[in-house]
C-alpha cells in the first residue's frame, strides 16, 4: 500500500491546476476549492474562467501550445495536475498532445515542480491502440522523460452529466428506440463514476510517491457498452430495442453517430476507434493505495441522473445578473436532456401586468410568434406516437408546477416572477 507521509500541511503548497474549464477539471476544481487547497489555475482565456470561482484560486493566462507562458504559471508551483487533450481541437491532435506535454513537461522541470497527476487513457499497451489511447499512453511517458514525478491514472469511460461518453450513450438511447448495433458495442469496460474519478484525483495530492507511477482505475462492474446503454434506459423507464451486425466499421459507426447525435460528428470517430478495444483494468493496486471504492455502473447512472435533476432545480435564470445590471445570457445551457433557452426584455409596466399574457400563453389562447408552427410541431409530434397539443391547458388564467401546457409541462413558477 502506498502510504500517506506528505506533509499534513501538503494544503499550503501551492498547486497548479491545468484543464479548469473542463468536464474533469472544472468538478476537480469544485473538490479542490472545498478542501482549501492553494490553487493557480491555467487557462487560455481566463476572463471566462475568473467570474467561476472565489477570490482565493489565481486565475492565470497561458497555453502550454505556448511555452514562454508557461513559466511565470509554474512560478512556485509544487504540484501540478495535467488535464488536457486535444482529441476536440482540429488538425493532428496527436501533434497538438505532444508538443504540449514536452512544453509542459520541460517548463514544470525548470520550475522545480515536485509533482505531477495526469488523468490518461485505460488501454493495454500490449494491443495496438487507437490514435486518441496511443496519444493519451503518450503524453505520460512525455511527463516522466522530464525527470519529475509523475502520478499517472488511466482510466475507462467516466459516468456522469456531461461527460463525452455518457452523453454519447444517453443521446443514443434517448433518440434511437431500435439501434443497429455494430459488435464494438460488446467490447467490456469499466466505468468510472466522476465522484469516484474525484476522488482519486484529490487523494493524489497526499500519497507517498518516491518515483513515477501509473494506477489503472476503474468502477466496479465490468460490463459491456450494450448494458451501459441497457442500465440508462431503465434508468429512464425507456425501452430500448438493439440488433446486432456484425459489419459497420469504425468509420461508418462514426458516421452514423454523427446522423443521430450531431453534437458529436467531429470526434465520433476517435471516441469509436477508442471503444473497439476493452477498458477493463488489469492493475488492481490503485484499490490498495487509495481509500476510494468505486461504485458499479447503477448507481454511477442513478447519481448522474440526480445531481443533473438537483442541478436544475436549484438554478434561477431569472437571477443571473450580474453586478453590472447587464442581462443574463441563458441561451443554449443544457441540464441532461433538457435544453434552456432564456430571453430578457425590460418592461416599464408592473410585474402583474407583464406576466398576465406570459401565464395565459399555450392553449385555446395559442402562441403569439409563428402560433401555425406550434400546431404543426403538434401533428408531427402525434405522428411519432406523441401527445401533440391534444393536453392543452387545465386552466387558461392559472398555472402551478406540474401543468401540462400543450407538449411542455411546468417545472418551475413563481408567481409574477418567473
Amino acid at each position: 500500500m502506498v502510504e500517506n507521509e506528505r506533509d499534513a500541511n501538503s494544503t499550503a503548497d501551492l498547486v497548479l491546476l491545468t484543464g479548469a474549464t473542463g468536464y474533469v477539471g472544472g468538478r476537480l476544481l469544485q473538490a479542490l476549492e472545498q478542501r482549501g487547497v492553494r490553487l493557480r489555475c491555467l487557462a487560455r482565456r481566463p476572463e471566462n474562467l475568473r467570474a467561476r470561482v472565489g477570490n482565493a484560486i489565481e486565475v492565470v493566462a497561458g497555453d502550454v501550445l505556448d511555452p514562454e507562458t508557461l513559466p511565470p504559471a509554474l512560478k512556485g508551483v509544487k504540484v501540478a495536475y495535467y488535464l488536457i487533450h486535444s482529441m476536440g481541437e482540429k488538425g493532428s491532435f496527436e501533434e497538438n498532445d505532444r508538443r504540449a506535454a514536452e512544453n509542459f513537461a520541460n517548463a514544470a522541470r525548470d520550475a522545480g515542480v515536485e509533482r505531477i497527476i495526469y488523468l490518461g487513457g485505460l488501454g493495454n499497451e500490449a494491443e495496438t491502440l487507437s490514435p486518441h489511447l496511443r496519444s493519451r499512453q503518450e503524453v505520460g511517458q512525455i511527463l516522466r522523460a522530464s525527470g519529475v514525478r509523475v502520478l499517472e491514472f488511466r482510466a475507462s469511460i467516466v459516468i456522469g452529466s456531461g461527460s463525452l461518453s455518457f452523453e454519447m450513450i444517453r443521446s443514443l438511447v434517448e433518440r434511437l428506440p431500435i439501434m443497429i448495433t455494430p459488435k464494438w458495442v460488446m467490447r467490456s469496460a469499466q466505468p468510472i463514476a466522476i465522484e469516484d474519478l474525484i476522488a482519486y484525483l484529490t487523494a493524489a495530492l497526499d500519497i507517498s510517491l518516491p518515483e513515477s507511477r501509473v494506477f489503472e482505475i476503474g468502477g466496479a462492474d465490468e460490463v459491456s457498452y450494450a448494458e451501459i446503454m441497457r442500465v440508462y434506459a431503465r434508468s429512464r423507464e425507456i425501452n430500448v430495442r438493439m440488433i446486432p451486425v456484425p459489419f459497420l466499421s469504425p468509420y461508418l459507426s462514426s458516421l452514423w453517430l454523427g446522423l443521430v447525435t450531431p453534437l458529436y460528428a467531429r470526434i465520433g470517430r476517435k471516441l469509436i476507434e477508442s471503444i473497439v478495444h476493452s477498458t477493463v483494468v488489469q492493475d488492481q493496486s490503485a484499490l490498495q493505495a487509495f481509500d476510494v471504492k468505486p461504485m458499479g455502473i447503477e448507481a454511477a447512472i442513478q447519481r448522474a441522473l440526480i445531481n443533473e435533476e438537483r442541478a436544475f432545480a436549484e438554478t434561477r435564470w431569472s437571477d443571473s445578473l450580474s453586478s453590472s445590471g447587464s442581462l443574463p445570457a441563458w441561451s443554449g445551457v443544457r441540464f441532461g436532456t433538457r435544453f434552456i433557452d432564456s430571453r430578457c426584455v425590460e418592461v416599464a409596466r408592473p410585474a402583474a401586468v407583464t406576466f398576465q399574457p406570459i401565464r395565459r400563453i399555450g392553449g385555446d389562447t395559442g402562441w403569439y410568434a409563428c402560433n401555425w408552427l406550434w400546431h404543426l410541431r403538434g401533428w408531427l409530434d402525434l405522428l411519432v406516437g406523441g401527445i401533440g397539443v391534444r393536453r392543452g391547458r387545465a386552466n387558461a388564467e392559472t398555472l402551478r408546477v406540474g401543468d401540462t401546457v400543450d407538449f411542455w409541462r411546468v417545472e418551475a413558477y413563481e408567481p409574477d416572477r418567473r
